[in-house]
């Protein structure tokens, strides 16, 4: 058999593989982050999930698929090991990026919900203003209000 068609055959099978795992690993850990991003909606954050899921295998099973080729017949074990080192690692490099880009973008998000949930304001009031135009209030008369005119 062309050693060729076994790089194939190993890269074919080792991407996969690692696709699935870390697919699954992300859903089963991502579902508490998902909740939290979603305001605590079990529901929607299971429908992200899943699509979430759907888009990792179809971007990285195409990705796999793209890079599939060898330009270089692998003629011996050490061209073999070679050619799958570069081309697992390159699958394992872009696993990691999407996996680190779709956590920065749930961080803003949930950052965002955060920030909205946060109805205190970080700083307690530090006073009063007057409470009509031009009267006086717990702090006096209203700098803000009219002058009077003809004093």
């Amino acid at each position: 058999m062309d050693l060729t068609v076994v790089a194939y055959v190993v890269y074919l099978l080792v991407s996969v593989g690692l696709t699935i795992w870390v697919a699954r690993t992300l859903s089963r850990n991502g579902k508490v982050f998902l909740a939290d991003v979603l305001h605590g909606n079990e529901k929607l954050a299971d429908a992200v999930n899943h699509l979430l899921v759907v888009g990792f295998y179809l971007v990285n099973f195409g990705f796999v698929a793209l890079y599939l080729s060898q330009d270089d017949a692998v003629r011996d074990a050490r061209q073999l090991f070679e050619a799958l080192s570069v081309k697992l690692g390159v699958v394992l490099l872009v696993l990691g990026v999407l996996h680190l880009a779709n956590v920065y973008v749930l961080n803003k998000i949930r950052r965002r919900g955060v920030m909205e949930r946060g109805h205190v304001p970080p700083v307690p009031p530090q006073g009063w203003t007057g409470t009509a135009r031009g009267s006086g209030g717990p702090q006096g008369p209203n700098p803000w209000a009219t002058p009077a005119t003809g004093a």
